[in-house]
């Protein structure tokens, strides 16, 4: 049996798969965060989750594995770039195997995302040969989370696939992480919001720019799609230089804008260091399953 946990800001979740063949759960459940309670909170609220999950089931893990919204830094072991602050800076790895009584297997969200893509989403479902798979997160932040031969790669300093905080044009502006024009200051949906907002006054929300946009009413939202997949197209050339995957996953609110499928695939055509463009950047099919059954697949 995999267990996973998927630990958000607001609802941690828990799934119980059969095995890596077998995606129909056993169990599946959800508790609040409540982070605003602190670390220590958080902990034992994971705890309660996997009691209630050993109690429903009648199933005792022998390792878990837990998406969370940063990494473990591989040198201090304590929690890195986590969104949800409260981890920052706190071995939230060693905590759990002391609390839990078992091993832990910790990875970001991008990277359960693109494990659960790979061996059940899309990537199963049209390039099941990929050998290579860089899973993308566009939402309110931008992430990625690279697959090597169905393992996840964390890499040297355990950031490999963070495309988010490479430099990508001045005209994003500052970022929460000290640099400026950041991917995420231009390609989240709050930076193509405030993009929007910088041509016309007008703050409203991504999904009401795509409908204008796609009414053909205004231009302003049409400038702002059109920007999307521009810098969509030049932030993914570097990514495709320097890794050249089998397939590119795009997930978050972001990702399903079908602008980045048509226009921005083509501006990656115009920025890669190649004659053309072959890797498939495909859309995602788990949907919010992806982030608690790739958090299982780590065990798997």
């Amino acid at each position: 049996m995999l267990w996973g946990i998927d630990l958000g800001g607001t609802k941690i979740e828990g799934v119980i798969l059969p095995s890596l063949h077998d995606v129909k759960p056993v169990l599946r459940t959800r508790i609040d965060t409540e982070a605003y309670n602190g670390y220590e909170h958080v902990i034992n609220q994971i705890a309660k989750l996997v009691q209630q999950m050993i109690e429903i089931s009648g199933i005792t893990p022998q390792r878990i594995g837990i998406g969370t919204p940063g990494v473990v830094d591989p040198v201090t072991m304590s929690m890195k770039n986590c969104n949800s602050v409260v981890l920052n800076g706190m071995p939230l790895r060693t905590d759990l195997e002391d609390i839990l009584g078992l091993d832990v297997v910790i990875a970001n969200d991008a990277n359960c995302f693109a494990l659960a893509e790979t061996h059940w989403g899309a990537v199963k479902e049209k390039c099941p040969e990929a050998r290579v798979v860089f899973g993308i997160i566009m939402g309110t932040g931008v992430g990625g989370g690279i697959v090597i031969d169905g393992k996840v790669w964390n890499g040297l300093h355990g950031i490999a696939g963070e495309w988010g905080h490479n430099f990508l044009d001045d005209s994003g502006g500052p970022c929460y992480c000290g640099k400026n024009g950041c991917v995420e200051t231009v390609l989240s949906g709050p930076g193509l919001q405030r993009f929007y907002a910088s041509l016309t006054g007008e703050n409203i929300t991504l999904k009401e720019i795509v409908k204008k946009h796609a009414d053909g009413t205004d231009a302003a939202a049409s400038k702002t799609l059109e920007r999307l997949a521009h810098y969509f197209g030049k932030a993914v050339s570097v990514v495709t230089n320097l890794l050249d995957p089998d397939v590119i996953v795009v997930g978050g609110g972001v990702g399903n804008i079908d602008t980045i499928y048509t226009q921005g695939y083509e501006w990656l055509k115009y920025f890669i260091f190649n004659n053309g463009v072959n890797v498939p950047v495909l859309k995602p099919t788990l949907g919010d399953s992806a982030g608690v059954f790739g958090a299982a697949a780590l065990v798997g």
